[in-house]
Parts: structure tokens; sequence; C-alpha cells
């Protein structure tokens, strides 16, 4: 009688596996368009783009690519990118993952309002965020007045731009840490606090491994649009040249005065910032899966 049971549970498995199947098949024709449509989207407005900028970069020869990058509004243009993205990416690796430790491991009045807060970024334009700062920090603004009286500049100078760079990089590391620790639960952090761990302790040795991954992947995000910010940064730099435009800021420039091959060879270095992020995307990425595949 068993053995009946099982043959016919096992028949129903089969059946409603072909059902499934039959389910979901299409022909032939209709999986080829769908790829076809997307490999033709892809290069189309992804690859064809990239490929534009490094052609048009090359145009007149490397001698004119080399002299695009090494003048010094270029090179100013590069250190005020790097400075900004070194001074923003590490606070929000701080707030990011308090913010997630937080969210996840307590509940506390205001839990919704800090989870809105954190994706306040991608819901507000970062013209509009740069606008906020001008109201706020101009000379004419609500602080304008303090901040001449103590010779404090923020808007027009460094401190604006890294204002501006750090609000709209806040959402990647917590919303990259959020839902790990969601999913992965309190368990092994209770069990490290029975055995005598302390908060501390629990962090470093229990939590951080868990999520080291998906931190590193919030970082690399966040740098990426640190490095690539423009809206909000153009709005409260006040494009001085050589001293307050970031990359981005600097091939506009450079573009408004028809020095395309200027534009393109510098354009060609937040291109290859974009590709290295990529491939940093996808190291961690396997590196990731390789760990979840190791440890099961």
């Amino acid at each position: 009688m068993a053995a009946i049971i099982s043959n016919l549970h096992a028949g129903h498995d089969r059946a409603a596996l072909l059902e499934s199947r039959q389910a979901t098949r299409e022909p032939q024709w209709v999986k080829y368009g769908i790829i076809t449509i997307g490999l033709g989207f892809f290069v189309l407005f992804l690859l064809l783009p990239l490929l534009v900028v490094f052609v048009e970069a090359l145009a007149r020869g490397w001698e004119t690519y080399i002299a695009a990058l090494v003048e010094p509004d270029a090179l100013s243009a590069v250190k005020l990118t790097v400075l900004a993205a070194l001074i923003a990416v590490p606070l929000n690796l701080v707030f990011g993952v308090a913010a997630a430790w937080a969210i996840t491991r307590f509940d506390f009045r205001g839990k919704q309002l800090l989870i809105t807060l954190i994706d306040l970024p991608f819901s507000v334009s970062p013209v509009v965020a740069g606008l906020i700062y001008v109201l706020l920090f101009s000379s004419h603004g609500w602080f304008g007045a303090w901040l001449a009286a103590h010779e404090i500049k923020i808007i027009f100078a460094v401190p604006g731009i890294v204002l501006a760079t750090l609000f709209v990089t806040v959402p990647f590391v917590a919303r990259e840490l959020i839902p790990l620790l969601q999913a992965q639960g309190r368990e092994e952090e209770e069990a490290a606090v029975v055995l005598g761990a302390r908060g501390w302790q629990v962090f470093w040795h229990v939590t951080l491994p868990n999520v080291r991954w998906a931190l590193i992947y919030g970082v690399i995000l966040s740098n990426a649009r640190a490095m690539g910010e423009f809206g909000a940064v153009s709005v409260v730099s006040g494009h001085i040249r050589g001293e307050t435009n970031t990359l981005p800021l600097h091939v506009e420039i450079l573009y408004n005065e028809y020095n395309f091959a200027a534009a393109f060879a510098v354009a060609s270095l937040l291109a290859l910032l974009a590709l290295f992020t990529l491939v940093l995307k996808q190291i961690v990425e396997w590196r990731a899966r390789k760990t979840v595949v190791t440890e099961e």
C-alpha cells in the first residue's frame, strides 16, 4: 500500500513538473526575439555611448588626450573629486553601519522615520538638495550672517561640495546592509551574548564578518556616486575654475567652451571609473557567492 501511495505521489510530481514546463515553454522565436531586443538595447544605449566617449577622446591623438588630463584645471578637478569622495564615503560608511544596526536590531520610536530619511536622497532631486544647502549656508541664507562673522565659508567652497556629496551618497551603504541583517536575524548575536560577548565583540566578531561583502559593495557604489555626482555639486560649487570644479563640472565647462577633445578626454576618466566600479562589483559578488557555497 505504501509503495502504491509513493508511486502516486511520484506520478503527481512528474505531472506537475511537466505541466509547469509546458506553461512556461515559449517558441524559439520568442526567446531569441527577447534576447535580441535586450542585447540591442544594451549595445545602442549603453555600449555605443561609452565607445563614443573613448573614440572622441582619442580622436586627436594621444598627445592631445594626455595634455587635456594634465592641464592644471583638470588636475585640480581630479584632486577635488577624490577629496570629496575620501571624506563623504567614510562618513557614510559609519552612518550606514550604525543606521542599519539600529534599524534591524532595536525597536524605537522614529524607526520608520529614520528609514524614510535614508531613502530621501533617492526621491529628492540633487539640484533641490543643492538649493537647500544654498538656502541654509549662503551669505543670504539662514546661517549666513553667523558663518560670515566667524569667517566660515561653505557655499562656493570645498565644505559645500562635501556636504552635497554626502547627501546624495547617504543611502547606499545602509540600503545594502539592512536587508541582509534582517534576513540573518539575531540568533548568532544572541548566542554570542549568552556566551559572554559584549556589544563591540558581537559586532566585530559576529555581525561584521557576516555582512562584509554587502558592506564592501555599498562602499563601491557610494564611491562611484560620489565621484560622478553633478546636480547637487553644481549648485553649491559656484563653478570656480581650478578651485571648486569636480570632474563632472569640468567636463561641462570644457564642452560649453566647444573644447570637445578635452571634454571627452576628461569624461573618459569618469567612464573608466564606471568600468572599474563594475569590475569591482562583479568581483565582490563572485567572492560573496563563493563564500556562501563554501560555508554551505
